[in-house]
């Protein structure tokens, strides 16, 4: 029952590690036989004491380490290595990710191997950094060509009052250094047109879409349609928002599949400085933006491949949109 961190100090030959959550189902899992004794371990012998309560409470014959594993080796009895890639700091601070079996050592690794591309530090790209470099993405790439001005500070959670005046792209990476200082940051504070995106996408794994404006969309998607690498999109209008994850390369839409004719969505969603927008709303789609990306890093879950999610923030009400690929778009003989 130790932890990941207090496990890099070696462990027991052939000891099994257990979240403390599942222990029952564990115990039943690995020691079918009721009458087979358990005796669980902890560091200390304090952990176990309650845990091994817990096995009898259910009819088996569980008893605890006195001294844990502490005791184990002032006896000098045999301690084996845990083989880990990661260092003791990565696993205490990715602790909770540890614990899930769709992510474990493998999927931190992976993240940290991971790149991605955000276009855009604004009121989507803000929250959806954040969680891209708490999550131990290993390289990030922050495009944006303005400056911090107080008016975006109401949505753009990544930059504070202090940074008004000053590139969002400095303004982020001070607040990504902070929040975790062995991610890679990449800064490109510059409006990415065609042919830079073009060159620029085939080096990342995943690009999330946080543009505000419909010649970036559309550059964005083409690029990633043409490197065949997933594109997160996500926009925001007023209350209301949405998202989807355009990948023709394994058989979904693109951007253009949805809106063929350039400025086709320009009477959908005006700029939110026309329109206004409540600041929670970009917030939530920027998380989504990020956790569709995480799915697709870690090869987990159904992403929002051909789906157009919505999101009503007054209704608090989600509903989403069968998207087709158009055999008729561009990005169909790109992918054959």
């Amino acid at each position: 029952m130790r932890t990941d961190a207090e496990r890099l100090a070696g462990g027991i030959e052939g000891a099994h590690a257990v979240p403390r959550a599942t222990l029952e189902d564990a115990a039943a899992r690995l020691a079918p036989d009721v009458a087979r004794a358990i005796v669980v371990l902890c560091a200390r012998g304090v952990r176990s004491r309650v845990d091994a309560e817990r096995l009898r409470a259910v009819g088996r014959d569980a008893r605890s380490l006195a001294g844990g594993f502490a005791a184990w080796q002032s006896a000098g009895l045999p301690v084996a290595e845990t083989p880990t890639a990661l260092s003791a700091q990565e696993i205490e601070r990715h602790q909770r990710h540890l614990r899930l079996p769709e992510v474990g050592e493998a999927g931190v690794l992976r993240l940290r191997r991971a790149r991605v591309l955000v276009v855009g530090a604004g009121g989507l790209g803000s929250p959806a950094l954040l969680y891209l470099v708490a999550a131990g993405v290993g390289q990030v790439s922050i495009a944006d060509p303005d400056r911090v001005e107080l008016s975006n500070l109401q949505r753009q959670v990544l930059h504070t009052t202090l940074g008004v005046g000053t590139s969002k792209v400095e303004s982020a990476a001070r607040a990504l250094s902070a929040l975790d200082p062995s991610v890679s940051l990449e800064l490109l504070p510059e409006r990415l047109d065609a042919a830079r995106l073009a060159a620029l996408v085939g080096r990342f794994d995943v690009v999330i879409d946080g543009s505000d404006n419909l010649a970036t969309r559309y550059a964005a998607n083409d690029a990633a349609a043409a490197h065949g690498v997933p594109l997160v999109h996500a926009s925001v209008h007023r209350f209301e928002g949405r998202l989807t994850v355009f990948d023709p390369a394994r058989g979904g839409p693109c951007y253009r599949c949805l809106y063929p004719d350039e400025g086709a969505d320009a009477g959908i969603a005006p700029a939110c400085d026309e329109v206004g927008v409540l600041g929670v709303v970009p917030g939530l789609l920027g998380v989504l933006s990020a956790t569709e990306a995480l799915k697709l890093l870690l090869g987990v879950g159904d992403v929002a491949r051909g789906r157009l999610v919505l999101f009503d923030a007054l209704a608090l009400r989600f509903h989403e949109i069968a998207l087709r690929r158009d055999p008729a778009c561009r990005c169909a003989a790109t992918t054959r």
